[in-house]
């Protein structure tokens, strides 16, 4: 099942993780849930950061009106906001894919083939995670797993300010001078449609992860 949400705090697409999670535990019978979230601003620094690449400090965030948490995903520091798809799959790794790195590299090939279908030759970069056009990033993962389901996953970047990717952070500890952060509208210079690019994010999701994949309405 995909459930598309906007406008959603960092704080309650996590709270909604975590009750898909328990309830995946608690009943085996409990349909998986994809959840496609766009955040309201936030920074939020993963399981393998350890701070130095936060260039600002909570109060300077907040007064930017971007909120700030520490994640269990894997990773460093990103931004969510508007104009970017969070995609966080609740799944049972357990029947498909018990191998982490296996299934980050799942995740990256649903954007690759997304992008493909915008024309864009989107690839990966030997010793790093992510998709990447050229020496842009165009979409950060970071996951994390409970009893082998999978919570955290790929954000997208459709057209978010990228500004906000440099302002307050190193994004992903990457330097300006290794690469920079791109998006779906940088790279072809077109604005796009949040609702519409959800559907066709969500049918790469389903073509790749062998899911069929029914929205919540």
């Amino acid at each position: 099942m995909l459930k598309i949400r906007r406008g959603i705090s960092y704080g309650q697409a996590l709270a909604w993780q975590q009750q898909t999670v328990a309830a995946l535990k608690k009943n085996p019978n409990e349909p998986e849930v994809i959840w496609m979230v766009e955040h309201t601003p936030v920074i939020t620094l993963g399981a393998s950061g350890d701070g130095r690449y936060l260039l600002s400090s909570e109060e300077d965030l907040a007064r930017d009106g971007i909120e700030f948490h520490k994640a269990r995903r894997g990773g460093d520091v990103t931004y969510h906001g508007p104009g970017q798809w969070t995609v966080y799959p609740i799944l049972r790794l357990e029947n498909f894919c018990k191998d982490l790195h296996r299934y980050m590299r799942l995740l990256e090939e649903c954007v690759i083939r997304y992008l493909a279908g915008h024309g864009l030759q989107a690839g990966r970069v030997p010793g790093k995670t992510g998709v990447w056009v050229g020496h842009d990033k165009l979409a950060a993962v970071g996951v994390a797993v409970s009893r082998w389901i999978s919570f955290h996953g790929v954000a997208v970047n459709i057209q978010p300010d990228l500004a906000q990717f440099t302002r307050h952070i190193v994004p992903c500890g990457i330097s300006a001078d290794e690469a920079s952060v791109g998006s779906l509208a940088k790279s072809t210079a077109i604005t796009y449609d949040m609702e519409k690019e959800a559907a066709v994010l969500a049918a790469s999701f389903s073509e790749v992860l062998q899911r069929e994949i029914t929205t919540e309405k």
